[in-house]
């Protein structure tokens, strides 16, 4: 077996650490949380806010801080931030204590995503790039199956102290994790004396050839993927921080059920990017994000419509499908436009924009909730700008041309 799927499988665990837990927990353990300390939906949303923050201001740095010291080094390093801050977090005993430690987690999050991502683009060629990062993506999914039913279960028995719990053993975990990507990542196929697997060559990066109007369009490119990264980072960040508070406190689910339904997010979402990347593969990445994005608008409709509870169902088995299918093209397109010297800069850059979505997303969802007594107008505003995102998808053109 070439290594290079040794390093898949490593990714899977680290995406089920550094965002799966380290971001995706948060709305399972949200509602015990708010009501122990107490919050308002208002500090809810700026905890998650937080968290965005300190990733977009990991993202600025991660691409200088691995060519300086490796993949595997900041990954690693990353993954022990993410362990130390949530662990932290189980003794904190106000807002502005998890406020600072949830921000540090993102902080963390950032320097093991960013680099992780790159990676695909060094250790896999283009006809299956988009696989490869689709299935280690599909660790958040593991990630979220696991909070949904571990955390309601820890906190049956807790007397509302249960979340505590819930992040020292996420923290734990995740300090494992690090111990183990430190130990099984590598840097570059040469390390190992191999070729990147595939069979597609890439495109040369910019600077290999290349004249300076062809560099100059292929960042205005990026720049295109950039934007339409940052409504993806926007609606989808509201609809994981707020559905399952949206269904224990506005549709009235018990934590255990609001639970299993955030869990069937997470099984669905494992295939997500698996197929998701092996469609944009097969179809194109242009294909791919208009299905996505037509796909999540009709998510999100069905969140906000105060109808049957059918459509809250339909609602977030449509999510989970499509859940980590963007992140899964936006790797694999930079480094189809950029080639793979260029990609982890290339998708640091993108991921300025994505970060800023969620940093905006989740506090403006807050406060409107806050506003309107409900999440309704955050999950329409959300279906609104997915489908502007379907527009600016259709005019993105293909790789090289």
């Amino acid at each position: 077996m070439h290594y290079g799927w040794i390093i898949c499988l490593t990714g899977v665990a680290v995406l089920f650490s550094c965002l799966g837990l380290g971001r995706f927990s948060l709305g399972m353990l949200l509602p015990s949380m708010g009501a122990s300390l107490p919050l308002s939906y208002s500090q809810m949303g700026l905890i998650s806010t937080a968290n965005f923050v300190g990733y977009m201001a990991a993202v600025l740095v991660a691409g200088t801080v691995t060519q300086a010291v490796g993949a595997r080094r900041t990954i690693a390093a990353g993954l022990v931030l993410v362990g130390l801050s949530m662990t932290a977090i189980s003794l904190g005993r106000g807002f502005y204590t998890v406020l600072a430690l949830y921000c540090a987690t993102g902080v963390g999050s950032g320097l093991a995503n960013v680099p992780l991502m790159g990676l695909v683009s060094h250790w896999f060629l283009r006809d299956i790039r988009g696989r490869a990062a689709g299935f280690m993506i599909s660790g958040n999914g593991m990630a979220i199956i696991f909070s949904g039913l571990f955390v309601p279960w820890v906190n049956a028995d807790s007397g509302g102290q249960g979340w505590r719990t819930g992040w020292l053993v996420l923290g734990l975990v995740s300090l494992a994790i690090a111990v183990a990507a430190a130990f099984l990542l590598h840097n570059h196929p040469r390390d190992k004396g191999l070729e990147p697997l595939g069979g597609a060559r890439d495109v040369p990066s910019p600077g290999t050839g290349l004249t300076d109007g062809r560099t100059r369009l292929l960042r205005r490119r990026i720049l295109h993927l950039g934007i339409i990264y940052l409504l993806y980072g926007a609606t989808y960040a509201v609809y994981a921080t707020f559905i399952v508070t949206a269904m224990v406190n506005e549709r009235h689910f018990g934590e255990d059920t609001a639970g299993r339904f955030w869990a069937v997010v997470g099984g669905l979402s494992i295939l997500s990017g698996p197929l998701f990347g092996w469609l944009s593969d097969k179809f194109g990445r242009k294909a791919g994000l208009i299905t996505v994005f037509l796909l999540f608008t009709l998510a999100y409709s069905f969140a906000a419509l105060n109808l049957s509870v059918l459509f809250l169902y339909g609602s977030i088995a449509i999510f989970g499908i499509v859940c980590w299918s963007i992140p899964t093209i936006m790797s694999a397109a930079v480094g189809d436009y950029m080639g793979p010297e260029q990609a982890v800069r290339a998708f640091g850059f993108i991921t300025l924009f994505f970060g800023a979505g969620q940093i905006i997303g989740p506090a403006l969802a807050g406060f409107l909730a806050d506003v309107s007594g409900n999440f309704n107008t955050a999950f329409w505003l959300c279906a609104a700008l997915t489908a502007c995102a379907v527009g600016l998808a259709s005019s993105l053109e293909r790789p090289g041309r």
